[in-house]
């Protein structure tokens, strides 16, 4: 029993310090302050459509009745509906959120391609902004990487400061999208 205690101990032991050649060196750190912008922003990137939709600057304003969700296993589901637009018009049938219930009627906006529906007022624009809400997540504690690896002293502080604000920001403004989807 005391030899597992001391080699859980052990496990926390800091290890050797990282010393030349164990480091990425400066292009290889600039190649992940890159790859790390790049993972930050691409959240912002892919929300412009839905949020777009969402807050009726594109797509067709309608009500959704979604009609069935099968189970496709692993807790995932395949939504459809029935969206008839507000305008009149022919009901068209398109893939609905899977966090959708059989049953489910709310007011929704047709894609232009006319193969989904995403829900509109403030339950859908807030489900559209949980992507870049992530992005400012993953974004938070830059500021604070790049003095760090500049060696730039002064700041960090307040770096470390915004990164803890950016980041709580952040995990409220996922969940509120979160939740906001599933209701």
């Amino acid at each position: 029993m005391n030899d597992a205690f001391e080699n859980l101990a052990d496990a926390f032991q800091p290890g050797p310090a990282p010393g030349p050649g164990r480091t990425p060196g400066p292009v290889g750190m600039a190649f992940l302050l890159v790859c790390w912008v790049v993972l930050g922003l691409m959240p912002f990137v892919f929300s412009v459509g839905d949020l777009e939709l969402a807050t009726g600057r594109a797509g067709t304003p309608g009500t959704l009745t979604v009609v069935s969700c099968a189970s496709l296993g692993q807790g995932r589901y395949d939504c459809r509906g029935r969206f008839v637009p507000d305008g009149g018009g022919a009901a068209v049938t398109v893939a609905a959120s899977p966090d959708s219930t059989a049953g489910d009627v709310k007011p929704a906006r047709l894609t232009p391609e006319g193969d989904r529906a995403v829900p509109a007022g403030t339950a859908g624009v807030l489900a559209a902004l949980t992507l870049p809400f992530l992005g400012v997540g993953v974004l938070g504690f830059l500021p604070y990487v790049l003095l760090y690896v500049l060696g730039v002293r002064r700041g960090r502080r307040a770096a470390v400061l915004c990164g803890c604000v950016l980041t709580a920001v952040s995990l409220a403004g996922v969940v509120t999208g979160m939740v906001a989807a599933s209701s």
